[in-house]
């Protein structure tokens, strides 16, 4: 499998120390090489995995004309190895050429690179936590593809919304159900349900920690995300302006770390320095590496004034760059 540019550049650097280490060894010197070069290879290594979010990219596929075929290329151009699809920029082309043959390509296109799939944001597929029964069995009918979707292309995890009518009364019934009745058939495929705070109740994060634990399986989990802790606005879910945050958005991705099967860093912009001017990158690291996490971090960037290339490179170097200096 390919490695990730940044990983062989100090890939590269660690072979020279070694051998360096070996030429000390023959000249008498052993003592003195060993200690510096084994803190090297700590600090080169991350404690996660990373992959690159579709999201990213949205206003290429969306607004520019280009194909998110190219998707997989684009990732692989920029030295990730492991990919995150979202369902609603293939609506297009499934309306043209028909689900199986857009989940076909996909696959296809992540062979040709060698990208490890990761998991699909899946959007505009119906609200599993809606008070309606049966739009909300719908919801769930219409997501089961979705699932068997990640199952061939090798992903592990399907995330969903989980709106609702944002009244946390019937919520808290509403999102247990629809959650149970999909994670049960992602079960048979072994395939994680996961919920990431995407604004209105889904990121009040007690609550959605309490319907997750009345959920109760395993496969049933979380994909925090760095932003998105708008709990109410003016018009809908994502218009208008925003009039209820999360109060700790640091505390809230505590909480949802126990049940998380991803995490997301999300990006918006960029300080002289290359510091993320909304969130603390280092404190929310270090908060998801003293949970014990270990899995795979996706860059969304979703920024305005960097072009989404250069918003996925300074996201993606932040990461690296605060992971040496985390305890």
């Amino acid at each position: 499998m390919k490695t990730n540019n940044i990983f062989l550049k100090r890939f590269q650097i660690i072979i020279l120390l070694f051998l360096l280490v070996f030429v000390g060894c023959i000249n008498g010197k052993k003592e003195d090489n060993k200690e510096i070069t084994t803190v090297e290879i700590e600090e080169a290594k991350p404690f996660f995995d990373l992959s690159l979010a579709e999201w990213s990219l949205h206003k290429r596929f969306n607004e520019e004309g280009v194909s998110p075929f190219e998707f997989a290329r684009i990732a692989d151009s920029l030295g990730f190895t492991t990919i995150e699809f979202v369902s609603q920029l293939y609506t297009n082309q499934i309306k043209e050429l028909g689900f199986e043959t857009v989940i076909d390509s996909l696959k296809k296109e992540s062979e040709k690179y060698g990208l490890k799939n990761n998991l699909i944001m899946v959007d505009h597929e119906g609200d599993l936590a809606d008070a309606d029964l049966t739009i909300r069995n719908q919801a769930v009918e219409n997501h089961k593809k979705w699932v068997d979707a990640a199952q061939k292309l090798g992903c592990q995890a399907v995330r969903v919304n989980t709106f609702g009518n944002n009244d946390p009364v019937i919520w808290a019934h509403t999102v247990v159900d629809g959650l149970k009745k999909l994670s049960e058939y992602a079960a048979t495929k072994n395939i994680n349900i996961i919920c990431e705070n995407h604004g209105w109740l889904s990121s009040d994060v007690p609550k959605l920690m309490a319907a997750l634990d009345a959920v109760n399986m395993t496969n049933c989990g979380t994909l925090p995300d760095f932003g998105n802790w708008c709990i109410k606005r003016t018009e809908d879910k994502f218009g208008g302006t925003c009039v209820e945050l999360y109060p700790d958005k640091y505390e809230g991705v505590k909480l949802m770390l126990p049940k998380a099967k991803g995490v997301s860093a999300k990006s918006y912009d960029f300080d002289e320095n290359g510091n993320e001017t909304t969130i603390d990158y280092a404190k929310m690291l270090q908060i998801v590496k003293d949970a014990g996490f270990s899995g795979i971090i996706g860059v969304e960037y979703e920024g305005e004034r960097l072009s989404e290339l250069e918003g996925i490179i300074a996201t993606r170097e932040l990461l690296f760059k605060v992971v040496q200096n985390l305890k």
